[in-house]
Order: structure tokens, then C-alpha cells, then sequence
């Protein structure tokens, strides 16, 4: 039984070990070089600690060098835990202060963002590569991991914008992972071309699949991202076959105009997750790539990436929603309502998950973690655990769940009950809008919509009356030059909260 995640790279080594495993801009490492730098870096740890099953920090960019530290950490038998270089150093000393580090390793170019009035113990991984390491000594420390011993804390933001670490277990990775590999037919054939950060849950998927298959994954550079032609001319370069992508970055591509004159000519396969997926984006990949198998995921952190996913099957109107689809294996959703009881097929209900993938909590928050990670109701007489997710779902008559919106997204204005989603998908048909997102400001009752584009108000309500009663059209409409986005690559909904006064 497999208990560990290094067991996928021990395993892959063993069957390709001269294969490229992970690239970025300037190198490039094969599984065994790559098993090699990490157990240079885990020799590093242990010379400054003893520590086991103890937090890790990393500051990670998008660099090769990153997952050296992650797999560095585990093969010193403690858990990381990533830390975007690029945070606002107020975050990284509420992460750092919050989670305790018993070290933390970094590029040299990244020392300077280490608080220094925390008085860290401090590793450069450049500096671990000429190191000798005793290899037995190091797989006798991993062999005391234990399946239910965390192997990453990723930190989030919670409704009230302050960090929360996400407490994720081997078991859960493991079990996502070879799911993932079944499901979506990942293989060694497989080549990846990463976009999301490695602070970023979504990186799990790229991350562990390239280990386990055998695949080959590139880490797209930061300039490839911001430039739509870049981004595809690097994806032919590199023969890029596979996109596990946010769905925000799905969406920006097809709004760019890129697949109209220079699609991906070597892609097959295209994973999404994040967000919502809308259609009428969906139907301009499509029509540009109409081979690509295209596939929707959905879930929050707390379940180890996602619990249910949607082999895209049938075509969609721009304005029809795209299911979340059916649980991922060994993962239930349940619906339930305001008192906790189940929801009859077609209601919508919180959607709620239990399986092996749910987080073990939050880091040093048992009362979050409490009011997140529940005791099922369903099943009273022994500990069976459901996890919250404050989404808004239902099951329809085809059998396949459907994201309706955040609880917090459901508004109640003038005396109706309106979802903000409904609104959004009715503005993303709309050809001229590149993007758009509502918000409500509940100090004036109103419905603003920010959008970026080229058109007035008057076109945009011409357009959504088609889609929408009157009671939903937004009040207000505030033109952007650039929609704002976070860390992340979804729009910042913080940021037009905080806009709202300047409507």
C-alpha cells in the first residue's frame, strides 16, 4: 500500500530516470537529477534541524528549483508549506507567524523577502546542490511518514480576507492523484505546460501527475502568461499536449483573440478548474481546437483540489451553465440545506463533500476548522465528517451536479432572490465584453457591474434583456480599462468591492 507521495518519484525513477521530468526558462531536470537536488536539499534541512512532521516554509516563483524544495522537505520527513515571493510582506509575516516554520528555504535572490525581524533560520537552495547525502539515511526517515501525515499547508483567503492554512494529508494526494491519472488519462505520453503557481492548489494536479506518469511538465514563463501570442508560441515550442489550467486563464485566452489566428497546434487535452466555466468561452476554444477533449473540475482547497469533474460531452449555448458534473471517486456530495437536511433532487442546497480527499483542517484553527468540518447529520452514531463548502449546487434531472453561486453571492433585491452567476453568464455572451463581474453593494441596494470592453450601458442592457428579467439587471456600470485579478489569476472581487465607493 502506498503511503507516501515520494513513492511515485521513487517508482518513476526506477522506469525513466534519464526522462525530463520538470523544465522552466533557464533549466531543465530529468526524474533522477531531480530526485538527486531534493535529497541534497533534504540533507541541507537536516544539518539545521531534527524536526519531523514539522512545517517547512518555501518561498516558491516559477522556478524548477521550487519543487526541489518541496520534495527537499519530504525527504527530510516534514510537510512544506509554499509562500508566493511576491506576497505583501505584511502577509508573509502573518504566514510565517501563523504556521512557524522550523526553517525556510529560498532562492538567493529571494533572501532579502525573508522577514528578517523573525529571526529565521534561513536555506538557500542553491546552496545545497554540491551536498553529499546518505541516501538509506534519508528513506528511513520517510519510511515513519505516515499516510495521515500532512505533506503540504497551502494558506488561503477566507471571506474575511485574513490567511487560513489548509492542512492536506499524503493519503488525500494519493488518492486524488491516481484518480486523476485513471479519470483524465494521464500517461508518460503526457506534456503539461503548468500555469498555476505553486502557492496555488491547482499546481497539485501538474505537480503529482508528472510523478506519477512519468510525464513531462514545463513551467510557463511569467512573460508567456501575460501575452496571449507568447503564451501559444511557447505552448508549439515545447509540444505542449495538455493544459491543467485555472478556469480564469481559460477564459482570458479565448477572450484574447489568439486561437482565431495562432491555436495551440499540438494540444489534446484541456482540464479546467477555479471557477465557473462559461460556455460561450468554452465555444470559442472549441471552435478553434474542435479535437481538444475538454474536461471541467470543480472543488475547494479543503478537498485536496476538486470532488467532482465533467468529461465535456455535448455542445452548450453561450448562455447555458456547464455542470461541475459527477464526485470524483471515493469522494460523496451531499446537499443541504439552511437546517442541515438533505435537499430534494432539482432544490439547490450547500454543497457538502466527505471522502478521504477532505483537509484535516485548518493550522492552528480548531474553531474555524470546526465550523467548516462538520459531523455529518446524515449519519449521527459514529464520527463521519462533512466539509462545508459554502457553495450553492444542485442536482438536476440529467443526473450531474451544477454550481449555482456562492452563498454569499445569492442577494436579495428589490423583495427577488438573484444569483450575481446568472447575471455574469448572461454579460459573458456578450461578444464585446472581454470581462465582467458583479457586485453588490448592500449600503445603497444596488448591483454594480464592472466590466472591460469596448460598449456603454445602453448595449449591454439591449443585449442581457435577452437572458434576464428587468429585476436583474445591474444599477450601476463601471467601465474598467483592465479588470483586476488576484495572485491567482481570478478576478479580484476584493478590489471592486473597494471600487464600489468610486461608482
Amino acid at each position: 500500500m502506498q503511503r507516501n507521495v515520494l513513492e511515485y518519484l521513487e517508482n518513476t525513477v526506477k522506469e525513466y530516470p534519464n526522462k525530463m521530468a520538470y523544465t522552466d526558462e533557464t533549466e531543465e531536470l530529468t526524474f533522477g537529477d531531480f530526485r538527486k537536488r531534493a535529497m541534497q536539499v533534504a540533507t541541507a534541512i537536516h544539518q539545521k534541524t531534527d524536526a519531523m512532521k514539522e512545517p517547512i516554509a518555501v518561498f516558491v516563483n516559477r522556478r524548477v528549483q521550487s519543487l526541489v524544495s518541496f520534495f527537499g522537505v519530504l525527504y527530510s520527513g516534514n510537510f512544506y508549506v509554499p509562500i508566493d515571493a511576491k506576497m505583501p510582506q505584511k502577509r508573509i509575516e502573518d504566514v510565517i507567524t501563523q504556521v512557524k516554520p522550523k526553517l525556510v528555504i529560498c532562492s538567493k535572490e529571494d533572501i532579502t523577502l525573508v522577514p528578517q525581524k523573525l529571526n529565521l533560520t534561513t536555506i538557500c537552495v542553491e546552496d545545497c546542490l554540491e551536498m553529499t547525502y546518505d541516501e538509506t539515511t534519508l528513506l528511513e526517515k520517510v519510511s515513519l511518514v505516515l499516510d495521515i501525515d500532512p505533506v503540504y499547508v497551502i494558506f488561503t483567503s477566507g471571506s474575511t480576507g485574513s490567511p487560513k492554512g489548509i492542512v492536506i494529508s499524503h493519503r488525500s494526494v494519493i488518492d486524488f492523484t491516481d484518480w486523476m491519472a485513471n479519470a483524465c488519462a494521464i500517461s508518460s505520453q503526457n506534456v503539461m505546460g503548468n500555469q498555476a503557481p505553486f502557492y496555488f492548489d491547482l499546481s497539485v494536479k501538474d505537480i503529482y501527475l508528472t510523478l506519477k506518469c512519468g510525464a513531462t511538465m514545463h513551467i510557463l514563463p511569467q512573460k508567456a502568461l501575460s501575452f496571449p501570442m507568447t503564451l501559444v508560441e511557447y505552448l508549439n515550442q515545447k509540444q505542449v499536449n495538455t493544459l491543467i489550467w485555472a478556469t480564469s486563464a481559460f477564459h482570458l485566452v479565448a477572450n484574447s483573440g489568439v486561437l482565431i489566428k495562432n491555436p495551440p497546434k499540438y494540444l489534446q487535452k484541456v482540464i479546467v478548474g477555479g471557477e465557473a466555466l462559461l460556455a460561450s468561452r468554452l465555444n470559442m476554444w472549441k471552435k478553434a481546437l474542435p479535437h481538444v477533449s475538454y474536461i471541467n473540475l470543480y472543488g475547494p482547497t479543503e478537498v485536496t483540489v476538486d470532488c467532482t469533474y465533467y468529461p465535456i460531452d455535448r455542445e452548450f449555448e453561450d448562455h447555458e451553465a456547464i455542470p461541475i458534473g459527477r464526485p470524483c471517486e471515493n469522494k460523496e456530495i451531499i446537499l443541504l440545506d439552511e437546517d442541515l437536511k438533505m435537499v430534494p433532487k432539482g432544490e439547490v442546497g450547500e454543497i457538502c463533500v466527505r471522502g478521504t480527499g477532505l483537509a484535516k483542517g485548518y493550522f492552528g484553527d480548531f474553531e474555524k476548522t470546526q465550523k467548516a468540518f462538520i459531523q455529518n447529520p446524515l449519519t449521527p452514531n459514529f464520527p463521519d465528517i462533512l466539509y462545508r463548502t459554502g457553495d450553492l449546487g444542485r442536482m438536476k434531472e440529467d443526473g450531474l451536479f451544477y454550481f449555482e453561486a456562492r452563498k454569499d453571492g445569492q442577494i436579495k433585491h428589490m423583495g427577488y432572490r438573484i444569483e450575481l452567476l446568472e447575471i455574469e453568464r448572461a454579460l459573458c455572451t456578450m461578444p464585446k465584453l472581454k470581462a465582467s463581474a458583479c457586485v453588490y453593494d448592500k449600503e445603497t441596494d444596488r448591483i454594480v457591474c464592472f466590466y472591460e470592453g469596448k460598449t456603454t450601458q445602453k448595449e449591454i442592457i439591449e443585449h442581457i434583456k435577452e437572458y434576464l428579467p428587468k429585476y436583474m439587471f445591474p444599477n450601476v456600470f463601471v467601465a474598467l480599462d483592465e479588470m483586476p485579478y488576484n495572485a491567482n489569476g481570478k478576478i479580484d472581487r476584493v478590489a471592486l468591492q473597494r471600487k464600489l465607493g468610486e461608482s
